[in-house]
């Protein structure tokens, strides 16, 4: 078993990732640094920042089976412990960079129980240059325009939003050390 590096400090570093990991949900389209220099196998910093932030032994996770390699499997069961389930069972699901993917099974909630959803955390090539996406609704004060570069399977549900509010999935897209997130909250136009 090889042992990847986690938080130097973790207590401050995670503390650090989450609050802004909460202002990218909060605000969402803006981009935000994690400032973490480790990313494990598979994963970019920012989404190995995720994990050891939001994930434990109680957290459900859904691991994309491009993803299913030993060292990061082993470094996700000894750093956080979190349970690998399928995906309808996931409140977190990690995706490689991919220009084909799947949403279908994953956890949308419902309006009695909106947070039995899952949330995406989806590696993307570059949060820029994409098609531009222009973002009303909760935490944007005015339009915001992004250009992340999406799969079409991603901009295809943000468009037609399958699950009437409060259901759907929220996403966080990671790239380098980089987050941006677009919580289900958010009206996305595609331009």
């Amino acid at each position: 078993m090889t042992l990847l590096a986690g938080f130097s400090h973790p207590w401050r570093d995670a503390q650090y990732a989450f609050r802004r990991i909460l202002k990218a949900m909060s605000e969402p389209g803006v981009v935000v640094s994690l400032d973490h220099d480790n990313g494990w196998e598979g994963l970019s910093s920012s989404a190995t920042a995720v994990v050891l932030t939001l994930m434990d032994r109680e957290t459900p996770l859904w691991l994309d089976p491009a993803l299913s390699q030993a060292a990061l499997l082993d470094n996700l069961r000894f750093h956080t412990g979190v349970k690998l389930v399928e995906r309808e069972a996931a409140a977190f699901a990690l995706l490689p960079i991919s220009r084909e993917l799947s949403l279908d099974g994953f956890a949308a909630g419902d309006e009695m129980a909106p947070e039995n959803s899952t949330t995406l955390v989806l590696e993307l090539p570059a949060l820029g240059g994409g098609r531009a996406l222009r973002l009303t609704g909760p935490g944007i004060a005015e339009a915001r325009m992004i250009a992340p570069q999406l799969p079409a399977s991603v901009l295809d549900y943000l468009e037609q939003r399958p699950h009437p509010f409060p259901a759907g999935l929220d996403f966080l897209f990671t790239c380098g050390n980089a987050l941006m997130a677009l919580p289900r909250t958010t009206h996305v136009e595609v331009c």
